[in-house]
């Protein structure tokens, strides 16, 4: 029986249209592999993943918690939090780092447990509202929806029990990628903590419009110059980020067990390395983009 060539174009269109967007990709395993809580400073934990970043910052009024990672990483994060003794009802705000699945899916969990307030900078917040159907580039990836109870915006601060952290709008991975500053103590001595939002661009985010395939959103390679120009700007000594893998924290923590204490997170070399090799990744992406655009 003959197929007409009509009716083969027909099924293929089918097909495409019901082809998923593109999504993040596989979880890593190292997402969800857990590991024991541990201190950076006098008032920062490390409560996350092996590589998906959760901080605890604790203040006399209650505690922060940046970052709640997974749908499924909560009950991860809560126990780290409990192991630390202290209660999740303790933990007054969340904040996030960058608004895709792997950082705030599992921010819905985390508010019924704690009862938290969730900030959000502006340009994740419909991203977030809408459960991840509004992301850029993923929009499948999707997770529970929540309401955001205060919009920061560029160099807003964020303050509870003598705390302020500071947020700094670092966009291009996300429209709203936020990048936290705020100052910790580490050997006596007051320090200057960098939490970096991200730096990446990842495979498939277009930096350049070309005919029939736009940038993957306006401006977005704009976006990345300021990004780099906040980041060369900020002043770090204790480098951290949305993934251990930005800061070398498995690495730093072996060290810090083996001896050398709490010391090991007083990195500004490596902030200012991370920070060069990372710009120079993306303006070489930029430049291939642009060569590719113009033929």
């Amino acid at each position: 029986m003959l197929i007409s060539r009509r009716f083969l174009c027909l099924v293929a269109l089918l097909v495409s249209s019901l082809a998923p967007a593109q999504t993040y990709g596989s979880v890593n395993p190292d997402w969800t592999t857990p590991i024991a809580p541990f201190r950076i400073s006098d008032n920062v934990y490390y409560v996350g993943s092996k590589d998906l970043a959760s901080y605890l910052i604790v203040t006399p009024a209650g505690d922060i918690l940046i970052n709640s990672s997974l749908e499924s990483s909560p009950p991860l994060i809560l126990a780290s939090i409990r192991e630390l003794g202290i209660q999740p009802r303790d933990v007054k705000i969340l904040l996030i780092s960058h608004a895709h699945f792997d950082h705030d899916a599992g921010s819905a969990a985390i508010i019924r447990a704690t009862g938290a307030k969730y900030m959000v900078m502006d340009g994740d917040v419909p991203v977030v509202e809408s459960g991840g159907a509004k992301d850029f580039a993923y929009p499948d990836d999707r997770y529970p929806a929540v309401k955001v109870d205060r919009v920061l915006h560029d160099g807003d601060q964020v303050r509870l029990g003598g705390v302020v952290l500071t947020a700094h709008k670092t966009p291009g991975h996300t429209r709203g990628c936020t990048t936290w500053t705020m100052q910790t103590t580490i050997d006596g001595k007051q320090r200057d903590v960098v939490i970096v939002g991200s730096w990446n661009v990842n495979p498939g985010f277009r930096l350049v419009d070309k005919p029939g395939r736009p940038a993957s959103y306006p401006g977005i390679a704009q976006d990345y110059e300021h990004t780099f120009a906040v980041l060369n700007g900020l002043h770090c000594e204790v480098l951290l980020g949305a993934h251990g893998i930005y800061f070398n924290m498995l690495e730093k923590l072996q060290r810090a067990k083996a001896g050398a204490g709490e010391s090991v997170w007083i990195d500004p070399d490596g902030y200012r390395q991370a920070v060069v090799e990372r710009e120079q990744a993306f303006r070489v992406e930029l430049k291939r983009q642009q060569e590719r655009a113009s033929k």
